[in-house]
């Protein structure tokens, strides 16, 4: 496993996170160990890989964990203050063995209503068919959550900030009322990353991770994770990922790592460009609402400056009334903001959205279009110039 890491800031254990160069010639990367088959000596050791320990035992099987997997898993456990993660093939696929590995058919289940969307189809779908029912909740319900509970509640889940609209909860009191409820909490921390939040502190037992977006950071890789805030918890979400025939490419693990080391810088000028802009946005004539948790106005707003160390580049943006067209003429002709459905990458890009259409029950008071806008490693004036240009280009008809 990785050599020791000194004590200090999350930001500046980076770049000593997973790492070991004695045990790799002194090199200051891990190795990647592509494979599946792993070899033993004796019979003794053939027959006992069926009862090792799959967390810091010996390698059995690719599938089941390499080195490479195993320094970012020990990583992501130390930035989130947990006793250890499990990495795996998507963000998604973190948020649904988290589920999975707490969840059986009967069970009771509280999901945020704000919510990535594929978890809300996980949900209807796949969990629905197993027998679980899923209640959406609105986010900004804090200890509230209370009146929702049930006997056979087993699972709270939140997103804080909330996908697309951004609402920020009251995770602490949340947390608290499921611990007396004897319910699991689980929350997707992607947005803030451990840099910025760490909910293990805050109370929450499974913390949930894209590591596709800030941490990879470069646009080229999917991944995910799932850190547990005791042994208990890691054991449930490691053998359920092991039934499900879950597991991470060493590659992809590695590059998760090699994100991780430059995570800090990056974050820091995207967090830093995304409230320039989103000021910039809030002058805007065109503008009905601009949802950054970093802004007074966003709901959860207070919860954002008593718990969270900083923020990151994503946010939304909700627009005036407009036609189809003039929105096709604002996001079609942009020169650094690219079309598309991921974010936390380099590269800067939107998203138009409609919340009415993925939410329960909301109260939307607004008709405009929105904008999911992801900032990259562009500079502020040159971003906000071409939204300028663009919202120029939707009032002029050609």
């Amino acid at each position: 496993m990785a050599e020791s890491t000194p004590e200090g800031s999350p930001e500046s254990l980076l770049p000593h996170l997973g790492r070991n160069p004695r045990e790799q010639a002194g090199f200051v990367n891990p190795a990647i160990h592509r494979g599946s088959t792993v070899v033993f000596d004796t019979l003794e050791e053939c027959v006992g890989a069926h009862d090792i320990d799959f967390k810091d035992g010996p390698y059995t099987y690719g599938l089941l964990g390499t080195p490479v997997e195993r320094e970012l898993e020990a990583a992501m456990a130390r930035l989130d203050g947990g006793e250890g993660s499990v990495v795996l093939g998507s963000g998604l696929a973190a948020v649904t063995v988290a589920l999975a590995a707490n969840l059986s058919a009967g069970d009771h289940l509280l999901m945020v209503d704000s919510c990535y969307w594929p978890i809300r189809k996980y949900c209807d779908d796949f969990l629905g068919r197993m027998g679980v029912e899923t209640t959406y909740y609105e986010p900004m319900i804090g200890a509230g959550i209370e009146d929702l509970f049930r006997e056979n509640t087993r699972v709270l889940f939140m997103e804080s900030p909330g996908s697309r609209t951004f609402e920020v909860q009251d995770v602490p009191s949340m947390a608290a009322v499921a611990r007396e409820q004897d319910a699991t909490t689980i929350i997707d921390n992607t947005w803030a990353t451990p840099l910025n939040f760490r909910p293990i502190e805050h109370g929450v037992d499974l913390v949930v991770h894209a590591l596709t977006k800030y941490v990879a950071g470069h646009s080229d890789v999917m991944l995910g994770a799932v850190v547990a805030r005791n042994r208990e918890h890691w054991d449930r979400v490691k053998a359920t990922a092991m039934d499900l025939g879950h597991g991470c490419s060493p590659d992809d693990a590695w590059l998760g790592l090699r994100g991780l080391r430059t995570l800090g810088v990056r974050l820091r000028h995207q967090e830093e460009v995304a409230l320039q802009v989103a000021q910039w946005l809030l002058e805007r004539p065109e503008v009905a609402e601009v949802r950054h948790p970093g802004l007074e106005t966003c709901p959860g707003h207070e919860f954002f400056k008593r718990d969270f160390d900083g923020g990151s580049g994503l946010f939304s943006v909700v627009l005036h009334p407009m036609d189809d067209d003039a929105l096709a003429r604002l996001v079609e002709g942009m020169q650094y903001f690219k079309m598309g459905y991921s974010w936390g990458g380099f590269e800067s890009l939107l998203l138009p959205f409609d919340p009415i259409e993925y939410r329960v029950d909301m109260d939307w008071p607004h008709s405009g279009p929105c904008l999911r806008i992801s900032i990259g490693l562009e500079r502020s004036e040159d971003l906000i110039r071409d939204l300028e240009a663009g919202l120029e280009r939707a009032k002029n008809k050609p």
